[in-house]
């Protein structure tokens, strides 16, 4: 196999023939577990508020991403805006749920990625696809007959479809699903999709299965596999026990997770007292103590705000 995967999958044609097959879904959308059906063809829109274009709030070489993404000269990021989940604390609602940005061609999106590259960029970082997964398809062949030969980060909220899975196995190089909430009470009043837990647990399975547990080169840049995020929220420490458990009996004792403690209320968070509040010292502490007797073990800390202090062995 190549590498980047996409190359072979170029190579033979059949990466043009995804994207066709994936565009011509948007006629009746499922591109996501919303199953809105609308014809986004027609530039009709529903949950995600996105049409025909997918529209990018910003791109850059982005020095905040783990270590392995990041290395010396950044990872290519390109936010997407809006979003199909409606996360009543989301630390982003400026892009994803007042959708900042502009829309974008295939031309355009694909213009894009040879910037990242151009700057040196050691990768590809799709932020919030789970929408437009036939437009980031539509403009890779663009990229690759002009040059692109970064890897891909499928850098998801854990919200999406086995179909637009299935057009991107051999496309992705490194998925990195955040796996949120546990229970179905949490998904509904959070995050406004009570399937999330099961549809995430699904899909991460799926991901490993493409890819596999994460694997880094000598100098620590990542070339395969899968990252989990999670974020330790307030009063759910429990929820990210079962999560920690799911992806060592589930996925694999070698599932690299980060445990991220930069939570705060943001967005309409203040209306839900019991997350009105970051995480507590000992709630970080218990999560990581949860993570290690789950039976897992590699884990990033590199928190610049907290977990790197109160989590550290």
């Amino acid at each position: 196999m190549s590498w980047p995967a996409y190359l072979d999958l170029h190579a033979s044609g059949e990466l043009v023939r995804r994207a066709a097959e994936a565009v011509e879904a948007l006629r009746s959308c499922t591109i996501c577990p919303r199953n809105c059906r609308v014809d986004r063809l027609e530039n009709r829109a529903k949950v995600c508020a996105t049409g025909r274009r997918a529209r990018v709030s910003s791109y850059f070489p982005h020095f905040g991403e783990e270590d392995c993404l990041r290395g010396f000269n950044g990872s290519g990021t390109i936010f997407f805006s809006f979003c199909n989940l409606k996360c009543v604390f989301c630390q982003n609602h400026d892009t994803s749920q007042a959708g900042e940005g502009d829309e974008v061609d295939a031309e355009r999106l694909a213009a894009m990625m040879l910037e990242l590259q151009a700057a040196g960029c050691h990768n590809i970082n799709f932020v919030t696809p789970e929408h437009v997964v036939p437009q980031l398809l539509e403009a890779l062949p663009i990229a690759v007959e002009r040059g692109l030969r970064l890897p891909l980060v499928y850098n998801t909220s854990s919200y999406d479809s086995m179909e637009s899975l299935r057009w991107l196995d051999g496309v992705v190089d490194l998925y990195m699903p955040d796996f949120k909430v546990w229970t179905k009470e949490s998904a509904i009043r959070y995050l406004k999709a009570k399937d999330y837990p099961e549809v995430a647990r699904r899909i991460v399975a799926e991901m490993h299965r493409q890819v596999g547990p994460l694997v880094v080169d000598d100098n620590g840049l990542a070339r395969r596999g899968v990252l989990v995020r999670h974020l330790v929220m307030p009063g759910l420490v429990d929820e990210s026990e079962q999560i920690f458990r799911f992806l060592r009996e589930e996925i694999s004792p070698d599932t690299y997770v980060n445990v991220m403690g930069q939570y705060h209320p943001d967005h309409r968070a203040m209306d839900y007292p019991e997350i009105a509040r970051p995480p507590t010292d000992d709630e970080l502490r218990d999560a990581r103590r949860r993570f290690r007797a789950a039976g897992l073990s590699r884990i990033d800390t590199r928190d610049r705000r907290r977990l790197v202090v109160y989590l550290s062995d």
